[in-house]
């Protein structure tokens, strides 16, 4: 008989799903899927793998919510939205336009980290998501992701290469690929660096927010700026888990 999890956590972002069977108290591996590749057989084949309580998803791709409706069974499925228990507050004027990955990321640097905070999310997208010091998600930032912005160079150019991304050995490019990851890693640096720098004097002029990085370029670009207080590679999952024992809680624990 397959092993008990309290749920299996789901993120569905538009380049890559991410999964994660978890306890109430700590998420296991995760696994990564292409969201194209992600399909009802599949994830039937994923959830067989444990005897699941509850599903706990955030979806940016809604084409894909009625498959894993159909992959679950009769297993409940918490879709986050702004309704949802997040233990954070919504201080924005239309919530359910956020996106359900934003909110879990509020959840988890809230619970985790404490308020105020910042979450920087380096996904198709790259993210900005605040916390006030009284726990409420008060809006953000969205800038196009890195690797969106150096496969455009590549598609809608005739001679600049597709780039693996690393770190520049420096700053001036010796060739056209060096030039291009110069540009790339230290560029993007520079447009995370202004944005949190914005954000800083539009909300947190008297206050010491913590700025936490995730997402798939996290490390990458992260690493070396002293903005950005901690490197979280699983934060939007964490925050599924938090919002999946709120949930619980608030149906009085059945």
């Amino acid at each position: 008989m397959p092993a008990r999890a309290d749920f299996l956590l789901i993120d569905v972002s538009n380049s890559f799903t991410k999964l994660a069977f978890s306890s109430r108290k700590k998420i296991g591996a995760t696994e990564r899927i292409a969201t194209h590749s992600l399909g009802t057989e599949a994830l039937r084949k994923i959830i067989r793998e444990r005897r699941v309580e509850d599903i706990v998803v955030c979806s940016v791709v809604p084409k894909k919510d009625a498959l894993i409706r159909r992959a679950a069974g009769k297993i409940r499925v918490t879709f986050v939205s702004a309704k949802s228990a997040l233990g954070v507050g919504v201080d924005y004027p239309q919530p359910r336009t956020i996106g359900a990955d934003r909110l879990a990321n509020a959840a988890a640097v809230a619970e985790i980290y404490g308020c105020p905070a910042v979450v920087v999310d380096f996904g198709t997208a790259v993210t900005f998501d605040i916390v006030s010091a009284d726990r409420s998600y008060i809006g953000g930032v969205i800038a196009p992701g890195l690797e969106a912005m150096t496969s455009y160079l590549y598609k809608k150019t005739a001679l600049l290469p597709k780039l693996t991304l690393a770190e520049p050995r420096s700053a001036v490019g010796k060739s056209t690929r060096a030039a291009m990851m110069s540009g790339a890693i230290f560029g993007y640096r520079g447009l995370v660096k202004e944005i949190i720098a914005k954000i800083r004097v539009e909300v947190f002029v008297r206050q010491k927010a913590r700025i936490i990085a995730t997402g798939g370029y996290a490390r990458l670009i992260a690493e070396k700026m002293p903005e950005i207080d901690a490197v979280h590679p699983h934060l939007t999952l964490e925050g599924l888990r938090i919002i999946g024992n709120l949930e619980f809680v608030r149906r009085g624990g059945r």
